[in-house]
């Protein structure tokens, strides 16, 4: 289906699949200013933040945010996977990301080691580590607080390591809580994602296709369309795409025009009036 969509609507790339090239996505002004803040706070360390509800971008800010990041010299960008893990696994996978040998049983021995070799380089080069983690509500309290304290040094006058929480509003509510305000008040970027209006979303449909390499595959009045319906969300509006274009496809239409849309997205028929 792929080579035959890209080669009909002469496409580099799907451009409603969630796997859309990093450099392709659409930057919002929020999320460039977030991103720009972090790429100059990677020299000195701490935390930022970013939340929002499911579907606003949340996750593609983090790409985008990585995909930067991973630019700047001597900056070694970690993707932590696992953010439900428990403490052990957590060092585990500290370990495998920085290239240091731990004992995950032995969380002072780890912790030491992760220390070391950060200060280390530190104090040599400009080298600097950064930590990404994504869905940061499913973490547990223990492994909340360890990083803490694993990023900090010389009496917490220190941060030696960046650290980018991510999550839902649940991750919010769980910084307020009393055990965890310790981090919160060290947050020092966030970025809050929120629902999109109309013509943002018709913006980011549109530099999409530019990127895809046809900006003519939608007519704008059907880019409107879209744009209306997808109730602010920018992962209902890549769904909504994503049909239309797999419904054009089967038909082979070209062009794709707003008769495809209602026929695709028609409503149900009204239920009959049950006999009294």
């Amino acid at each position: 289906m792929s080579k035959k969509l890209l080669a009909l609507y002469a496409l580099k790339f799907n451009p409603f699949s969630p796997q859309v090239p990093t450099a392709a996505l659409w930057v919002s002004p929020p999320i460039e200013s977030f991103c720009w803040r972090l790429e100059h706070q990677v020299g000195e360390g701490g935390f930022a933040l970013a939340v929002g509800d499911p579907g606003t971008g949340k996750s593609a800010a983090l790409r985008i945010l990585a995909g930067r990041l991973g630019q700047l010299r001597d900056v070694t960008v970690g993707i932590l996977t696992r953010p439900q893990a428990s403490l052990a696994d957590f060092y585990r996978e500290l370990g495998s990301l920085f290239g240091v040998p731990l004992s995950p049983h032995n969380r002072w021995a780890s912790a030491k080691a992760l220390r070391e070799k950060w200060l280390q380089h530190l104090d040599s080069s400009l080298y600097r580590p950064v930590l990404l983690i994504d869905e940061a509500q499913e973490m547990t309290p223990a492994v909340f607080s360890e990083l803490r304290l694993l990023a900090s040094a010389d009496l917490d006058s220190r941060s030696i390591l960046t650290v980018i929480l991510a999550g839902d509003t649940r991750l919010a509510a769980r910084l307020d809580s009393v055990d965890l305000l310790p981090l919160a008040s060290r947050i020092r970027s966030r970025l809050r994602t929120e629902a999109l209006t109309p013509q943002q979303l018709f913006e980011c449909l549109s530099h999409l296709l530019q990127a895809a390499g046809n900006p003519k595959l939608l007519p704008p009045s059907l880019l409107q369309t879209l744009s209306e319906h997808a109730a602010g969300n920018l992962r209902l509006l890549m769904n909504l795409g994503n049909d239309l274009l797999a419904a054009a496809l089967r038909e082979e239409r070209h062009p794709i025009d707003d008769q495809l849309f209602f026929q695709v997205f028609a409503l149900d028929p009204k239920p009959r009036s049950k006999r009294s």
